[in-house]
């Protein structure tokens, strides 16, 4: 089925994420909630995709949630614009950021998100468990959760304080206030800014850097324990994990075709791909204790 809230196109290993509401500054909806899980479904799914880029049509990236709904935008027994359907945790409607946030942080490809204009709500909370966030220079962003009456969602509890730290999370969550480009750079919320001319250029740029120097498998492995290794109990949870990976893809043959490539003073052309060949060892993260995906 073609996408309608959403865009998404794949060229030279670069799948490319683009919210396409423009005329609502790209606010989230159910629709798009599903289309972004689809999207990113078929970019993991596609071993010629080596990293998604995540941006916005037109001024903005995604105002947040769609108010068109009025004051039951966010009853969930009058509206399933902000719900995971049918889905439930623990007997209570699933919230739709966070089915998407969860999405995104169980990619198996680097994700850098493009925030070209206005990030509010869910619209950058859903950037949170992207990798990289790159920001223009007109964007702003907000978490406006207490000033609408609900709390932060996407599992951005999660993800806020681990990135900034617990003090500028706090602020910005109790806050609500919407805040620039510069502060979410000085805050550690996005790596860099730019003009909105050298954004996408920027993104694109970090992307082919991976997709044209890396392993496609060592790159999801590393994926995987860099998060998984933010709730880790200690060290040695880490070292455990390093050394299965170690001994797993020390012996394959990317391990030996980017060794060999460097003394021939090469680029490498690792053969291995994600679909078949991440080792078992690689850890399943974030862990689902609710059998839910």
């Amino acid at each position: 089925m073609p996408f309608t809230e959403i865009e998404y196109g794949v060229a030279d290993g670069i799948a490319t994420i683009t919210l396409n509401r423009p005329h609502r500054l790209n606010a989230f909806t159910y629709v798009m909630r599903g289309e972004l899980i689809e999207a990113f479904d078929r970019a993991d799914a596609d071993d010629e995709v080596r990293a998604v880029v995540v941006t916005g049509q037109g001024r903005a990236f995604c105002a947040g949630a769609d108010l068109g709904g009025g004051g039951d935008t966010f009853n969930h027994r009058r509206s399933e614009e902000m719900y995971g359907g049918e889905d439930t945790v623990d007997g209570s409607p699933r919230d739709g950021g966070g089915t998407v946030a969860l999405r995104i942080a169980r990619s198996l490809k680097p994700v850098i998100g493009a925030v070209n204009g206005p990030a509010v709500g869910v619209g950058v909370t859903m950037t949170l468990p992207m990798d990289v966030r790159l920001a223009s220079d007109t964007a702003r962003f907000g978490f406006v959760f207490a000033r609408r009456g609900i709390v932060t969602e996407a599992a951005s509890s999660w993800f806020l304080p681990r990135i900034v730290g617990i003090a500028q999370a706090m602020e910005w969550a109790v806050t609500g206030r919407v805040f620039s480009a510069s502060e979410a750079l000085e805050g550690r919320l996005v790596s860099r800014v730019h003009t909105p001319e050298e954004l996408l250029p920027a993104a694109y740029a970090l992307a082919r850097e991976i997709a044209d120097n890396t392993s496609a498998v060592s790159v999801a492995a590393i994926r995987r324990l860099m998060w998984s290794g933010l709730s880790a109990a200690s060290p040695w949870e880490a070292h455990r994990a390093d050394s299965f990976l170690m001994n797993a893809l020390g012996a394959a043959p990317d391990a030996a075709e980017g060794v060999t490539a460097f003394l021939e003073k090469r680029p490498a052309e690792f053969p291995m791909k994600v679909s078949e060949d991440l080792p078992d060892a690689v850890p399943s993260w974030p862990v689902n204790p609710y059998g839910l995906t």
